[in-house]
């Protein structure tokens, strides 16, 4: 199952001098999941696209902290 967070359970030292993290979290951008470019894909108007910082639909990765909720898209 591909998701756009991945989390991991990273190594904790019995010498920590402050309390772990126990789970800590990464976003992966969604080309990683598409393999080759389609054509005919979607695209956002050129002052949309400025914004998002790409010109198709489909590779826009809104990031959101995982401390944050996520708000509306564009």
């Amino acid at each position: 199952m591909n998701t756009r967070y991945k989390i991991y359970h990273p190594y904790i030292s019995p010498f920590d001098p402050c309390p772990p993290m126990q789970v800590k979290s990464f976003s992966t951008p969604p080309h990683l999941y598409l393999g080759f470019q389609p054509s005919n894909l979607e695209q956002f108007s050129p002052q949309e696209a400025l914004r998002a910082g790409t010109l198709w639909k489909v590779f826009y990765d809104p990031y959101y902290s995982p401390y944050e909720k996520p708000t509306g898209g564009i």
